[in-house]
């Protein structure tokens, strides 16, 4: 016997307002960019909800729209209409000092081409974010070092990137997303720089981020890094095509 487990969208509260379980509700968000005389829709009206400990893959291909969705909901960018609310907050009300302090806060980033210091140690590359938010260093010490044993380089943290391997930076980058306890990591392609056995190694670390309460978002073209998550979005044109739960979840839900 099989029993298909299919994502459960959040039924909207009255005026779009958050439940108390979702740190990322956007309702009707567009974001219009002005080409000369024309105006090109890059989203076109994006309504998603998603929930505390959720893995969510937003997929779609090149020009689709999702890596402005990406920069949106990590606060990268604004949109032209709608509203979102990060953990509780409205974005829109926000000044640039709240909104920096939010960001800094709720998410982690990890990027395809990893964003680290060439200079600096991978210590100092995590301790950056705890740099800028005035953490003591004391504080900022341990918990740089904590966040990289967490990723298994805790033997690495004096080497420079050139040092390390390609998976051993992105391992870095995925330390400095966690330094601050965010309660989202959002990674853009996180294993596009990566050959498929180290990518693979990348994406268990994720499911071993999201075993243990994290709410991953991760942003992809790539089908077989999308099934890693439970729910995948699709976007096209804009808009979203699909929302629903992966293979993957329907496959370990098989009884």
């Amino acid at each position: 016997m099989s029993s298909e487990v299919l994502v459960q969208i959040p039924v909207a509260l009255p005026g779009g307002s958050p439940g108390p379980d979702e740190v990322i509700v956007v309702e009707n968000l567009w974001k219009t960019y002005d080409m000369g005389s024309e105006q090109v829709h890059a989203l076109r009206g994006i309504n998603l909800r998603i929930r505390h400990n959720e893995y969510v893959a937003i997929m779609g291909p090149s020009g689709s729209g999702k890596s402005t969705f990406m920069n949106l909901i990590g606060c990268l960018d604004t949109p032209t209409q709608g509203k979102y609310w990060l953990s509780g907050h409205e974005v829109g009300e926000l000044n640039d000092d709240e909104l920096a302090r939010i960001r800094n806060k709720e998410i982690g980033f990890v990027f395809q081409t990893f964003n680290l210091l060439a200079r600096a140690t991978a210590l100092h590359n995590v301790e950056l974010p705890l740099i800028y938010n005035g953490t003591p260093a004391g504080e900022r010490l341990e918990r740089a070092k904590a966040a990289l044993a967490s990723v298994n380089l805790g033997e690495r943290m004096y080497h420079k990137p050139n040092e390390l391997s390609g998976g051993q930076r992105q391992r870095v980058a995925i330390a400095r997303a966690l330094v601050n306890h965010p309660s989202i990591i959002l990674a853009d392609e996180p294993t596009g720089n990566l050959d498929s056995k180290t990518g693979v190694e990348i994406m268990a670390l994720f499911d071993e981020l999201h075993a243990q309460g994290n709410t991953i978002i991760v942003v992809t073209h790539e089908p077989d890094i999308a099934e890693y998550a439970h729910r995948v979005v699709h976007i096209r044109d804009g808009e979203i095509a699909s929302d629903e739960s992966s293979r993957r979840l329907r496959q370990s839900t098989d009884v």
